[in-house]
């Protein structure tokens, strides 16, 4: 089983995949090893996919050798592997302990989107979120964010597919875990590691305001769980906006488009009969008129003692229908994976849940299926 620390307490030896480029050269530093090595390696397992010393032909026979003993190349095994009806896929890992994660690749069709896990469960307590119901077991390593990425990657790389974009929308708070979550930003950024654009990864929070400064340093994109049009509602939902409530946050958005010149996207669950009303989507644009924001709805997704519910389409049609018309700019999230508990907010172990369920009664809920062709995601 995949250790969980950095370094395997039994060997003394790194995960390569906890290592910024940084890092490893400071690391090879230790021992006498010229700055460049680390760069070599680099290209060899991010680009190349090769995990064997004995391959990196560009390395002495001898350094080799001695890198046996300093570095594993352990990721988090893959324990299940399910698909949607509208090809979503779902992977849980085992991170040790008896813990297990869950990762998401969401298909559309210019993208593949992976939603990683930052936390094996949450202290944020979101009412409508399965994780929440979760309290924090631990928080995750650079190495298990990374590994993450690179066994999605691995499974897809098998079909001619890639990862596109990512967000770490997962299990967790990603803003309660910075060191690892930014850790493995760098990595998957650099050019000599995963190389994707900055622009293509998204860091959502539901509002640590203390720590929301490193997205923008970071130069990658915020996405803000709202969920409420009003200090009331979204306390009620969101307890933490007892403690960072809706003008502190929204003033921490406005620095950071100040900041980056991005706009952010704002998360908006529709709770029937809670946040799903006309004069709910009227409140909503009043209160982010002068904040630069998309508007992300999102129908909630039923999971198991939620004790809320998914309001009907025609419902949620006439909320995105009426933001459209006050002038804001608002996308409706087709909802994806709802049948193998893969959608947003039902992300969790598979203890005291089905693997499956029954979405026929929703339009939104994404029913049509989807198949993988080539190098792209199709209908």
């Amino acid at each position: 089983m995949m250790q969980n620390l950095e370094s395997n307490p039994t060997t003394g030896r790194r995960n390569f995949y906890s290592f910024t480029l940084e890092g490893l050269e400071s690391f090879l530093k230790q021992y006498g090893k010229e700055k460049y090595r680390a760069q070599q390696i680099f290209k060899w397992v991010y680009e190349q996919r090769v995990t064997d010393f004995d391959q990196m032909l560009n390395l002495s026979k001898d350094l080799r050798s001695e890198l046996k003993n300093l570095i594993t190349f352990d990721m988090p095994p893959i324990l299940k592997h399910l698909v949607s009806v509208d090809g979503t896929q779902k992977f849980l890992f085992d991170v040790g302990d008896g813990n297990s994660i869950e990762s998401v690749i969401i298909p559309s069709d210019d993208r593949l989107t992976l939603c990683v896990s930052s936390e094996i469960g949450c202290n944020m307590a979101c009412k409508f979120c399965f994780t929440g119901k979760q309290k924090l077991k631990r928080r995750l390593s650079t190495e298990e964010i990374v590994g993450q990425f690179m066994q999605v990657q691995d499974t897809l790389a098998k079909s001619n597919l890639k990862i596109s974009n990512i967000v770490f929308m997962g299990m967790g708070e990603p803003l309660d875990n910075c060191e690892a979550v930014f850790g493995s930003i760098d990595v998957i950024h650099s050019p000599w590691g995963v190389n994707l654009s900055r622009k293509k990864i998204t860091v959502s929070t539901s509002g640590l305001i203390p720590e929301m400064y490193r997205v923008a340093e970071a130069k990658v994109r915020l996405a803000v769980s709202l969920n409420g049009y009003n200090d009331e509602v979204r306390s009620l939902v969101m307890p933490i906006n007892k403690k960072y409530p809706l003008k502190d946050l929204l003033d921490e958005c406005r620095r950071y488009a100040r900041a980056t010149g991005d706009k952010i996207t704002m998360e908006y669950v529709l709770l029937k009969g809670v946040t799903d009303q006309l004069e709910h989507a009227r409140e909503l644009v009043k209160l982010l008129r002068d904040v630069p924001c998309k508007i992300n709805l999102i129908p909630f997704n039923e999971h198991p003692g939620s004790g809320f519910e998914r309001p009907s389409d025609e419902t949620v049609q006439a909320f995105h229908t009426e933001c459209m018309r006050l002038g804001a700019q608002v996308l409706l999230r087709r909802t994806m994976g709802r049948d193998i508990f893969a959608a947003c907010g039902q992300l969790t172990t598979t203890a005291n849940r089905p693997e499956s369920m029954d979405i026929s009664n929703s339009k939104i809920g994404g029913t049509n299926e989807r198949r993988f062709s080539g190098g792209q995601p199709s209908l």
